[in-house]
């Protein structure tokens, strides 16, 4: 990386040259980021994940920018363009939009109104009436009488200085500073101004909020943003950005007019045309690209968040499960795993039948819980879940059998996907699905990673955002939180293991190839022998690859093996071995981490070994404790306005929360509803898979929607109408056919609405 982007990225995320200079050069010698940020806090001055990926991406947008300035100055050298002041002020643009800007002049372009006028030769002319020197006064129309020339569709003066016109208008549409100023007028005074196409009233109806809308572009929030242009997709809305065109134009006649008079004038006309025409939608394209860009960010932040707290979810551990995929009409699934996730038995059962259905159900269901040890039952979210939880709750199950319900949002997905067949080939979907629903229980993050991101129901517009964006935004999540937990090296599936730092799928099959033909790993080492798996993986790898009661003690840790010569000498000066120093808590108070400091070994690679050496290969995420959803209420009738019931908050989007009461039908926690104190960021209050107590303020059982409230025990006891206490959810915005705006009092169906459409 060279010396100006390094000090530039330093610059622009507030980081030390020597950090961006050692995270640069470990990412080009191949390193991820999660190793980068667990095992070389010496040489990036202990730089998280977040900083770590934040300088791969920032320089990787400046090697894309160095590439497009490459090929640039190439295509003018080759065609002869390139005189040494443009050069050099290509060579010192530091964003793409102004090296395009600067580019544009000479880009190769297609036949325009410009290119035509110059054909028939009215540049000349042209260029006169730009300079509009005061020194050179004249007629315009006088001087465009000798370009009067029928043969070239010139019959007159005025067709004459139409044209000149159109070379004025795509000169000063063209300049690298009416760009730049133009740009920056969009960027901050531009409104997004959207309307119902006519017609399309009843059949666009979810985007009433959008039939007479207005806001600035500047401040327009994701998923408005998002829902806009979605509805211009689909033919309901038209939609355009600009600021008031009297300012633009305004601006362009302060850089270009000079004087006044019938020249002046000319060049008047050109500039208000231009605009229209070109400059306008132009720089109209480029404030909805980002925009756009703004809005992709903010929605894939919302999606990686919430996909990061559902994969960290508390695991049950290894338990014996039992798998429940819930069913009216075909009856439920039921798929029994051992301890480690491996299907024994699976079966069918009638829950809601007759009562000789019921009875033969119970009776199976307790006899095959025994049989299999079963220690907690897994039952999934969906249409019949609420019935099936109930049915086993009352059956008689031992105590200790816990029965919770599983989120099983992409299980769907799973059962039909390739992993799946690979898995269980003699297995319909049905069961695999249910075996999913188990799984998910043991180990969320296990299981999850067998699935799309985008299937896991916690995005916000995931199919409208950058595809390639979102996509690296998950993977990044996903690795982060694997190689966090650790994984398993001689029971981790092939999905999981290809998230370890420095695997990939093809390494991971080869891992899980070789275990199968040979057995378990007995220790790290023994992944070098793994075809093509080399030192270069092995080291990028190996500190997130577990081994429990193998042949050395500190495989089962996240301490790195090329850090085992150090707790080696720690354990050697304290008379020990590493397997004491592990046991015995006495011993590790004795460790004195100066003392091993090396050039390469600081505190803060000591410091991480004393507390992996507490806990060795602990899981960082939270115990299990069971949920339970409120007794009697199954379905969206049983629900009256004022309950107070637990629920899972299953979704975090800009504008609130959706929240599992358990009747099949999440209800919406505007922002609004979200705390009894102001809320800007819904996510600074609720997470993905938070367990919270709401109220419920209004059931349209029509449209099967609810609204729930977070606010206070006293506040929840007003009852308040939603509109006394909603605070405006479209900052700036405003609707000018008031009589279209739904009622108030229905506030939350229309957020309801936009989280449907994502």
């Amino acid at each position: 990386m060279s010396m100006p982007h390094a000090e530039k990225i330093a610059a622009e995320l507030s980081l030390a040259l020597t950090q961006v200079a050692a995270t640069a050069e470990l990412l080009a010698s191949g390193a991820t980021v999660p190793f980068i940020a667990r095992y070389r806090k010496e040489a990036t001055g202990s730089l998280d994940e977040v900083a770590v990926a934040a300088v791969r991406d920032r320089l990787e947008q400046l090697q894309a920018l160095e590439s497009r300035r490459a090929a640039i100055l190439g295509s003018l050298e080759e065609r002869g363009l390139l005189s040494p002041e443009l050069e050099g002020a290509l060579r010192g643009a530091q964003t793409l939009a102004l090296l395009e800007d600067l580019y544009m002049p000479y880009r190769p372009k297609r036949r325009t109104r410009a290119t035509v006028a110059r054909e028939r030769g009215l540049e000349p002319l042209a260029i006169r009436l730009w300079a509009q020197d005061p020194e050179d006064p004249f007629d315009p129309l006088e001087a465009a009488l000798p370009f009067v020339d029928a043969e070239k569709d010139l019959a007159s003066p005025e067709e004459v200085l139409a044209g000149a016109r159109d070379i004025l208008a795509e000169m000063a549409s063209e300049d690298a500073e009416a760009r730049g100023r133009m740009r920056e007028l969009f960027l901050r005074a531009a409104r997004f101004t959207a309307k119902m196409v006519a017609g399309k009233e009843t059949e666009g109806a979810k985007y009433r909020d959008y039939f007479d809308w207005n806001e600035p572009a500047a401040a327009a929030p994701s998923h408005r943003v998002l829902a806009m242009r979605r509805g211009e997709k689909e033919g309901f809305l038209t939609l355009k950005a600009a600021p008031p065109e009297g300012d633009a134009v305004a601006l362009l006649e302060g850089l270009f007019l000079r004087g006044g008079g019938p020249v002046t004038e000319q060049v008047r006309l050109a500039l208000g045309d231009g605009y229209k025409r070109l400059l306008g939608p132009s720089m109209e394209t480029e404030l909805r690209l980002e925009t756009k860009r703004r809005a992709d960010e903010a929605a894939i932040r919302v999606f990686a968040e919430n996909l990061r707290v559902l994969l960290l979810a508390a695991p049950l551990g290894r338990k014996a499960v039992l798998g429940v995929d819930p069913g009216l009409r075909t009856g439920c699934k039921l798929a029994f795993l051992d301890p480690q996730g491996k299907l024994l038995h699976h079966d069918v059962v009638h829950l809601t039948g007759s009562d000789r259905q019921a009875g033969e159900a119970k009776e199976k269901l307790l006899s095959l819980v025994g049989r299999f040890g079963t220690e907690a039952v897994a039952v999934g979210n969906g249409t019949g879940g609420r019935e099936a939880e109930t049915f086993l709750r009352g059956i008689g199950l031992p105590p200790a059998v816990t029965v919770v319900m599983v989120n099983e949002s992409g299980a769907s997905i799973y059962s039909a996907s390739e992993v799946a067949r690979e898995e269980f080939p003699d297995q319909d979907l049905t069961v695999r699905g249910a075996v999913s629903i188990g799984r998910r229980l043991q180990d969320p993050l296990a299981e999850l990673v067998k699935i799309d991101p985008k299937s896991i129901g916690v995005g916000q517009y995931q199919h409208d955002v950058d595809q390639a964006g979102l996509k690296r935004a998950l993977d990044d999540v996903v690795a982060s939180c694997v190689n966090r937990v650790g994984v398993e090296v001689n029971t981790a599936s092939r999905q999981l293991l290809a998230y370890a730092s420095g695997m990939g799928p093809q390494l991971a099959a080869r891992i899980v190839e070789y275990r199968e033909a040979r057995g378990p790993f007995r220790n790290r080492r023994e992944l070098l022998q793994v075809p093509r798996l080399g030192p270069k993986a092995f080291e990028q790898a190996a500190g997130f690859l577990r081994i429990r009661d193998g042949e050395e003690p500190l495989d089962a840790s996240a301490v790195h093996p090329e850090r085992y010569t150090v707790v080696e000498a720690m354990a050697r000066d304290l008379g020990s071995s590493v397997a004491d120093l592990l046991r015995k808590p006495e011993l590790r108070a004795r460790i004195e981490p100066r003392r091993y400091v090396t050039a390469e070994v600081g505190l803060p690679t000591l410091t991480d070994i004393l507390a992996e050496l507490e806990k060795p290969g602990r899981d960082p995420r939270e115990r299990f404790e069971p949920f339970a959803f409120a007794e009697g209420i199954e379905k969206l009738e049983d629900l009256r306005p004022g309950m107070r019931l637990p629920g899972i908050v299953t979704n975090v989007t800009a504008f609130g929360a959706f929240v599992d009461v358990g009747v099949h039908q999440d209800g919406l926690v505007h922002v609004s509803q979200l705390s009894d104190h102001y809320v800007k960021d819904p996510s600074t209050v609720v997470k993905a898979g938070q367990r919270v107590m709401v109220s419920v303020l209004e059931v349209d059982l029509q449209r099967r929607r609810i609204g729930l409230s977070m606010k206070g025990a006293t506040e929840s006891k007003r009852q308040d109408s939603p509109s006394e206490s909603r605070p405006a959810p479209r900052e700036g915005g405003t609707r000018r056919d008031r009589s279209s705006k739904p009622p108030r009092s229905n506030w939350f169906t229309d957020a309801m609405e936009r989280g449907r459409r994502q």
